[in-house]
């Protein structure tokens, strides 16, 4: 079961991009791709609110969720998938394993662009999040997508670039493995105790030959 921003998809410079957005819409010094990933957690509020230096009103939220979707989108046609994610996808297949696609990204977004990389076919199911404002947990998304593929979590394996990914496995009972190529840094992603891969074939070879229960 993949992920798809920064797993997946490389998308990173965007994603700053969207951060320092915020930055400017807040009066906040601009940060670097290592310092978003220090900062990095979910809930996103929480990681905004050391950004910024200041806990978040009511009304911030709305703002950031707008601010950085609108610079997000803006650069999305530049995003690439990962060098290695075709390959990646079908030593997966090839070794007998199926495939499907759990993200935090919006649902009526996300498939079209699953749909313009050419990759649909290798997915037995897409879900990105139903909800109008995204920064939760995984967890619930997790549950629900597992019942929609008529899976047991023990039957099931996430790869993710966050902790988030190796929390939600953790409590739903599924395996894990993190690839550290996304915003979170590989010491936070080695602290969950789940393996730790540079790069998603790498990953495929821990799905294939490792313990990532």
């Amino acid at each position: 079961m993949w992920d798809w921003n920064g797993t997946l998809l490389a998308d990173n410079h965007a994603v700053l991009a969207g951060v320092n957005a915020v930055c400017s819409a807040f009066g906040a010094s601009r940060v670097d791709l290592e310092q978003w990933r220090a900062i990095f957690g979910r809930p996103l509020r929480r990681s905004y609110e050391r950004l910024l230096g200041r806990e978040l009103g009511q009304r911030d939220w709305p703002t950031i969720d707008r601010t950085y979707h609108e610079t997000y989108r803006a650069l999305l046609h530049t995003c690439e998938l990962a060098p290695d994610a075709w390959d990646s996808l079908r030593d997966w297949s090839d070794a007998g394993g199926s495939h499907s696609l759990l993200s935090m990204f919006f649902h009526e977004e996300l498939v079209p662009l699953v749909e313009g990389f050419g990759l649909v076919g290798f997915f037995e199911r897409v879900d990105g999040l139903r909800d109008s404002t995204g920064g939760g947990s995984k967890t619930a998304h997790l549950t629900a997508h597992l019942d929609s593929l008529g899976l047991r979590a023990s039957e099931a394996v996430v790869v993710g670039d966050v902790v988030d990914d190796a929390e939600a496995a953790e409590r739903v009972g599924a395996g894990c493995v993190l690839v550290s190529t996304g915003v979170m840094s590989r010491a936070a992603l080695e602290a969950t105790g789940r393996p730790v891969a540079d790069s998603l074939r790498e990953a495929v070879g821990m799905l294939a030959g490792a313990r990532v229960m």
